[in-house]
């Protein structure tokens, strides 16, 4: 089988959030959300089993979605896209809103905004496919919404492994690019992330204690050495 097929299926991105028994605000980075039906208006997003925000929308019965905008900084979508909602508030220094259901809003580099109520399930192995009834839908900013093509070909994005398109064995982008030029002739030292794929350059004696990454947020004994 030929996985690079998958590559040309198109995607957007987006963060859907939800709030569990708890109260605790829940939130994680997808590119699967889409519109199934016009009457009523209904919507599928896939949710890897394994997600706390997955957990959130089974136990609250509804969810929200904010499409993300081509300007959506990699540090967003490293908090919301490789982070735990148990161990990270991700609304921390993010602008949301709270709906009427209560359920929090990402508001923050926002093309439009939808909120849905739980209609029905599907499982589908390591997702859960979650079908909804849009309650209410806004536009947000008039920015160009973010696929996840320009993800990966402009912001050098990688896929988090519970993602929905993630495939164990392809080459994926990072949010810096390995040089490759035959005419380079100096070799310049870097620090490869191994849980993001985030790349810094420099630091050839190695990245200081407190180095944090700032996509997905892990420490410097996570990061490999590379050549750039």
């Amino acid at each position: 089988m030929d996985l690079a097929a998958f590559h040309s299926i198109s995607y957007g991105l987006y963060v859907v959030s939800s709030v569990n028994d708890e109260g605790r605000k829940c939130g994680c980075v997808v590119n699967t959300f889409q519109q199934v039906t016009n009457e009523p208006l209904q919507v599928s997003v896939a949710l890897n089993k394994e997600n706390v925000t997955l957990a959130a929308v089974l136990e609250s019965g509804r969810y929200c979605v904010t499409v993300l905008d081509q300007e959506t900084p990699l540090e967003l979508i490293g908090v919301f896209g490789f982070r735990n909602s148990i161990e990270t508030d991700k609304f921390a220094d993010a602008a949301f809103e709270v709906d009427a259901a209560g359920l929090p809003l990402l508001l923050e580099h926002g093309v439009a905004a939808f909120c849905c109520s739980v209609v029905g399930t599907v499982d589908m192995g390591t997702h859960l496919v979650v079908f909804g009834q849009v309650d209410d839908a806004k536009v947000l900013g008039k920015a160009e919404p973010l696929t996840y093509a320009y993800y990966h070909a402009v912001k050098r994005g990688k896929t988090p492994p519970k993602a929905s398109s993630y495939i164990a064995d392809e080459v994926q982008g990072a949010s810096g690019a390995l040089a490759d030029d035959a005419e380079t002739t100096v070799a310049k030292c870097g620090w490869r992330c191994t849980v993001c794929g985030y790349i810094v350059e420099g630091y050839p004696d190695g990245l200081p204690e407190d180095f944090r990454c700032p996509v997905c947020g892990v420490g410097p004994e996570m990061f490999e050495r590379i050549t750039l």
